[in-house]
């Protein structure tokens, strides 16, 4: 099964200079090796400004938290960057070394810096230029980048882990889908989830409708994702879509609390999640076909939906200016 996005495949014909610029290849099929420092109970990677990683000894735990500048949303380097720390824990065995002792890794924490966002998915100022030119390649190799990343979280990383989403805040489009693509998901009261897509004629398409579809069914899939509505924690718990609603500020701490209740149970738990995924399969190949339709149905958007679309990246730019990074 393909697992990573071969650089010749990636290398497609160049649109001018611009395709280059918008989403290039070079940079989605960077492999960086992380810096490392002491941190509190472990120790800490820093991989780009837009990622940094650490490790608690306490918990077993891995945690990435992004910090997406300008805007909280997935933009190319943040995407390398995520790719660079998934090859780095692909690579390690479920095993860490803090300066010279070596932990098991049992869980990888997906989490966010930015306070009062968890993300705000694609980069749709990217997705209206490359709209704008008619790059359906730069489109599919962006994609392909997302669903590389998702594909690999929810598979565990092919290591005996559980991946857990921690999310804080607002929760939409393409963070929706990452946040999905965990074992389990908690969430703090006032996180809201959506996929507003629709509201511009467009559908997400970087693995809602596969993810949603294997924990509510294909009716409860579609009412999330046509409704263009914007849930609370609490609605998405009632409807089965996360696991657990937790007070405002208490993220971290249930997390924890999380763990300790599984730590006898955690090998036969970890098994069951990949029983999960076996039951439940979702293969790279129909994540991938999910996006070619999702690129052709982005390219045959008119004027009206481009214009709803950038008000939208407004909106993604109005927080990405209001929010301090921890």
């Amino acid at each position: 099964m393909e697992m990573l996005v071969p650089a010749a495949v990636l290398e497609v014909r160049q649109h001018p200079a611009r395709q280059l610029k918008l989403v290039p290849a070079a940079v989605l099929e960077a492999r960086q090796l992380p810096a490392s420092q002491p941190h509190t109970n472990g120790i800490e990677f820093n991989f780009s400004p837009q990622l940094r990683v650490h490790f608690d000894k306490q918990t077993r735990a891995m945690w990435s938290r992004w910090a997406p500048e300008p805007r909280p949303c997935f933009n190319p380097a943040l995407l390398a960057a995520i790719r660079a720390y998934y090859d780095f824990l692909g690579a390690s065995g479920a095993r860490v070394d803090c300066y010279g002792e070596e932990h098991p890794i049992e869980y990888v924490v997906l989490a966010s810096a930015t306070p009062g966002v968890f993300n705000l998915g694609g980069d749709l100022d990217l997705f209206k230029q490359l709209i704008d030119v008619r790059d359906r390649q730069g489109l599919l190799r962006y994609g392909r980048a997302c669903i590389n990343v998702l594909f690999r979280n929810y598979i565990g990383h092919e290591l005996p882990v559980t991946t857990i989403s921690l999310v804080q805040g607002e929760c939409l489009g393409g963070g929706f889908e990452a946040a999905l693509s965990s074992d389990v998901i908690i969430a703090e009261k006032s996180a809201h989830f959506g996929f507003p897509e629709i509201l511009f004629n467009l559908f997400p398409g970087m693995g809602a409708y596969s993810f949603l579809e294997r924990r509510v069914g294909q009716k409860g899939a579609e009412e999330v994702i046509t409704s263009g509505k914007i849930y609370s924690a609490e609605e998405m718990v009632a409807l089965g879509v996360i696991d657990l609603a937790v007070e405002d500020g208490q993220g971290e701490d249930e997390v924890a609390a999380l763990i300790k209740r599984r730590a006898r149970g955690r090998n036969g738990l970890s098994a069951l999640a990949a029983v999960r995924r076996r039951v439940h399969r979702i293969d790279f190949e129909e994540l991938l076909d999910i996006v070619q339709i999702w690129v052709d149905s982005a390219l045959r958007l008119n004027p009206r939906d481009l214009k709803l679309m950038h008000r939208l990246v407004s909106r993604q730019n109005g927080l990405g200016e209001s929010q301090q990074v921890h």
